[in-house]
């Protein structure tokens, strides 16, 4: 499961002795319970914005009028909450300030909406459906197919369509997850011929777009 860790600073204790970060995130992330994190910029330099009544309020500095502030965030990838605890105690920064952890929703499946996705792609390709292929792409989004690259939904909209249907089948496909972003390796046979695609996902708020794909033949 994972867990969102909040490194919350308190400007009222002295840091000055505060043991370094680094050796902490080293042994996090040799163990893969870490998976990533950032520090923040200080709580003058936060914006708060709020609607009230169709107006857009801003404010600036962080949400809460306290001496505690967070600092930084890490993403950890532990069994159990306890396991996840242990690692917060270990931070540094728990020595002078506090450490809020917090699982993530769990009703997401991620790499399920990826192959969905590839699914989709199949059909779209099958059906000779430009604007359904489109769809699967982010507006953004590079296609680099045999040396020759293709950018944007408006250029590879005048290729495909070109093209029309055509015939994909995906042999092998393995997925890898993190975060907002993904990465697939697949092998597709497309009208006959066999090729080898990686392609890279972004999580583009309600659902997951492609935005980088490289094609290959592959030789076997």
């Amino acid at each position: 499961m994972k867990y969102m860790l909040l490194v919350c600073g308190d400007d009222t204790n002295d840091a000055s002795d505060m043991a370094p970060v680094e050796p902490w995130v080293d042994e996090l992330g040799d163990r893969g319970v870490r998976l990533h994190g950032h520090r923040l910029a200080l709580p003058a330099d936060a914006v708060t914005v709020r609607v009230r009544g169709g107006e857009v309020l801003r404010t600036d500095g962080p949400f809460a009028e306290t001496k505690e502030y967070v600092a930084g965030f890490d993403i950890l990838e532990c069994d159990s909450l306890q396991e996840a605890v242990e690692a917060a105690a270990k931070h540094p920064v728990a020595t002078i300030g506090a450490m809020e952890v917090r699982p993530f929703w769990e009703d997401e499946d991620a790499e399920g909406e990826i192959r969905r996705l590839d699914a989709e792609l199949t059909a779209a390709a099958r059906a000779g459906d430009v604007e359904r292929t489109l769809a699967c792409y982010a507006t953004d989004a590079e296609v680099v197919a045999n040396g020759q690259a293709e950018r944007g939904v408006e250029a590879l909209r005048k290729t495909w369509s070109e093209t029309g249907s055509v015939t994909r089948e995906v042999l092998e496909f393995r997925v890898h997850v993190d975060e907002s972003i993904a990465f697939g390796h697949a092998l597709v046979r497309l009208d006959g011929r066999l090729q080898r695609v990686t392609t890279g996902y972004r999580n583009a708020g309600p659902r997951w777009l492609i935005v980088h794909e490289h094609v290959t033949e592959a030789t076997s």
